[in-house]
């Protein structure tokens, strides 16, 4: 019931998405992208102190999420575009996750946990696109250099990192300061359901085939097992344990399409994959975030 008005605004841009330039989409895609994703981040992050448990527990599961993410996709190889770029644009779907839904769902289940999630991102982020640069990178000019640039120049690893990092420490920033950050991060989630919505593929789901259902079974189906497995059997306290379950149970990133055209990739692939893991999770996220609270 808590997701139900994210799915309403999801529809809405659909409805929409027609009706306005695809110009104007992309510009609400950077403005997100650049300034009010941030501003919701660092201030999720930066609204309370950060214990270094929380973020020791938080760091290694998502990493943990992610890795399994990227082995698992591999497995998929023999199934996927004969070309390694082609492939390596789809396969980097099987980690990379949707922040705006993350922000959406946690809602669902405590609204006191966004910082935690703001955590995850910040050690998420990073890796993930190390992971995904990386993947796309074999076969390219694209050196070292290049690739670290890519990663610490993202503005949500510079804005999470900043945002932990104030966490951590414990300091108060001005409520001025705050009170403005958070009137942008506000604006975040709203605009980038309408952005998803007007630009999903709502016919992806009839192109289902071995290899991108096997990477929608590993985004929404492998990858929360494991994480929820995992948080009882280590017996992880429950906060940190369903921001995990929940972290592992996105859909992939909304975004993993422009990487892919930016390195010259087919970036229909990874469009279509959009699509279905986005549709798929409005079935598959509610059950998650169901059986986690009722453990």
């Amino acid at each position: 019931m808590a997701l139900l008005p994210s799915l309403g605004l999801l529809a809405l841009g659909g409805v929409f998405g027609k009706r306005m330039d695809p110009a104007t989409w992309r510009g609400i895609d950077t403005l997100n992208f650049q300034l009010l994703f941030p501003a919701l981040m660092f201030s999720a992050a930066a609204s309370r102190p950060i214990q270094f448990e929380d973020a020791a527990i938080i760091g290694f599961g998502v990493w943990g999420i992610l890795g399994l993410g990227l082995v698992l996709g591999w497995f998929l190889r023999p199934f996927g575009p004969a070309k390694f770029l082609d492939f390596a644009a789809g396969w980097q779907t099987a980690w990379r996750f949707n922040t705006a839904i993350a922000f959406v769902a946690i809602n669902a289940l405590d609204k006191d946990s966004a910082s935690l999630m703001a955590i995850a991102i910040g050690f998420a982020v990073p890796l993930a696109n190390l992971m995904a640069v990386t993947a796309l990178s074999m076969g390219k000019e694209l050196g070292f250099k290049g690739i670290i640039l890519k990663v610490v120049l993202n503005p949500f690893f510079l804005a999470a990192f900043a945002g932990v990092s104030v966490g951590l420490s414990g300091f108060s920033l001005p409520s001025l300061l705050m009170q403005g950050l958070n009137q942008l991060a506000l604006a975040a989630i709203p605009l980038a359901l309408l952005a998803i919505g007007a630009t999903l593929d709502w016919q992806g789901l009839m192109k289902l085939d071995i290899y991108t259902g096997g990477l929608n079974v590993i985004k929404l189906l492998a990858l929360p097992f494991f994480a929820w497995a995992t948080v009882d059997m280590l017996d992880i306290p429950k906060e940190q344990a369903s921001v995990l379950v929940l972290f592992a149970a996105l859909p992939t990133a909304s975004a993993a399409h422009i990487l892919a055209a930016a390195f010259g990739a087919d970036c229909r692939q990874p469009a279509t994959l959009i699509a279905q893991s986005t549709l798929l999770s409005c079935i598959s996220l509610p059950l998650w975030i169901s059986l986690q609270a009722m453990g």
